[in-house]
């Protein structure tokens, strides 16, 4: 059975101009020709078509296909194979590329949770940097405990944490300025109270989390500035920190 161009053009979802290139550069040029002199196409033609178009779709080249298409040694069944296994990769990297976007868009809702003045009668003059919610999904994106921080609370919710922070940093504040070392039994005591406020919010922060992200307030001024707003910082403060939680945690591990 012969097909016109049209036909094809209908069945494939490509256009009659397209075909026309492809039959010009010799991708796909068909078995026959009508008593009129059109254009006629078989069975196995439509069969090469399918395949350029699986392979076009995965981002190949014109070229390449052709390439790939004509190797003597690959059969019909093979690249039906190879077209199987490629896809199976696309659906994985797409998959993965969806789940990056629903981890940013949870940050981002956890961030809009509140709406703009509810969020200054909250936190005040303080504000996320820009760009912060996408970094912290690129660096954290796929832990649990970013899962469970990046849900949307209420705004008393906020307003409840706010209070905690509030308390237990002027607390910190007057413990450091007294000049008790970061190792002392009070500071300690504020480091793994500072870990149950962690956990309220990721769901569970054992000691060796507690750790790492206590690391960050001594490097990284943008994550000390979430515990301890910037007029209220000290110099040395974000050590002060990371040694009390240290010192906490061998304290507990023994």
């Amino acid at each position: 059975m012969g097909y016109s161009v049209g036909k094809v053009a209908a069945l494939s979802g490509v256009t009659v101009r397209t075909l026309h290139h492809y039959d010009e550069i010799g991708l796909l040029s068909p078995s026959g020709r009508t008593a009129a002199g059109y254009r006629s196409y078989s069975d196995d033609d439509l069969d090469r078509l399918q395949r350029v178009l699986f392979y076009r779709e995965l981002g190949f080249g014109l070229e390449t296909i052709a390439k790939v298409i004509d190797d003597p040694a690959v059969d019909a069944m093979e690249h039906l194979r190879r077209q199987r296994a490629l896809l199976a990769d696309r659906i994985g990297e797409l998959t993965r590329m969806a789940e990056t976007v629903e981890r940013v868009i949870a940050a981002k809702e956890a961030g809009a949770a509140l709406t703009a003045e509810e969020r200054f009668e909250v936190f005040g003059e303080f504000r996320e940097p820009e760009g912060y919610a996408e970094e912290a999904v690129r660096r954290w994106g796929d832990t649990p405990h970013w899962r469970a921080a990046a849900v949307p609370r209420s705004k008393q919710e906020w307003i409840e944490a706010e209070k905690l922070r509030e308390d237990w940093v002027r607390r910190l504040l007057a413990l450091f300025d007294s000049g008790a070392p970061a190792v002392g039994r009070e500071a300690m005591e504020l480091a793994e109270e500072h870990r149950r406020m962690l956990a309220a919010f990721m769901g569970d922060c054992d000691l060796a989390t507690h750790r790492e992200l206590a690391k960050l307030y001594a490097t990284e001024p943008v994550q000390l500035g979430f515990l301890v707003r910037e007029p209220d910082q000290r110099p040395g403060l974000g050590e002060y920190i990371r040694d009390a939680v240290h010192a906490n945690a061998e304290r507990v591990t023994g």
